[in-house]
């Protein structure tokens, strides 16, 4: 009886604590509306990488930086001596990410981390899971997306924001 009671109870508990985790966790907010501009030139690429690389080269951190335009393109690879070549693809990954879902890779990072329903993003073709991918939006449209990786995803975050206000 003793143990059955102990099932019971341990069952009960289970749905309980499913029902307030899956009650906790953020709903996907819709996709963003701004629409795709003119890809973005090259000296205004040039502009977005110089900001992008100073805060990397301020902070000594080795780091692959690219820049696509609107249409998926690449504009512009910079890879930082001793920075891993597996960085350039991740890189490319996470602007590729922010371009195609017209939104920061953060946002994926974040619901992935939610677990439960926010590992669906995983789901997601051409959806990186890390932070470090950023659309440029210029006058409303976006014109391009940079995308950093080679440290943390946080300080690949700080990168393409610095890179991102170089655009405006």
């Amino acid at each position: 009886m003793k143990t059955r009671i102990n099932t019971v109870l341990g069952f009960t508990l289970a749905i309980v604590m499913f029902t307030v985790t899956a009650s906790a966790q953020q709903a996907p907010s819709p996709p963003p509306t701004t629409p795709y501009g003119a890809p973005i030139g090259l000296e205004a690429a040039k502009k977005v990488m110089a900001a992008a690389e100073a805060d990397a080269t301020k902070n000594n951190w080795a780091m692959a930086i690219i820049i696509l335009d609107s249409t998926g393109h690449p504009v512009m690879l910079h890879k930082f001596d001793n920075t891993q070549y597996g960085s350039i693809g991740a890189a490319e990954d996470k602007a590729r990410s922010a371009l195609y879902y017209r939104r920061p890779t953060k946002v994926f990072e974040d619901l992935v981390a939610q677990g439960g329903i926010g590992l669906r993003t995983l789901a997601l073709r051409n959806a990186s899971p890390l932070e470090g991918g950023i659309p440029l939006i210029v006058d409303g449209k976006m014109i391009a997306a940079i995308g950093v990786t080679g440290a943390l995803s946080s300080v690949a975050g700080q990168i393409d924001s610095s890179g991102a206000q170089a655009a405006n």
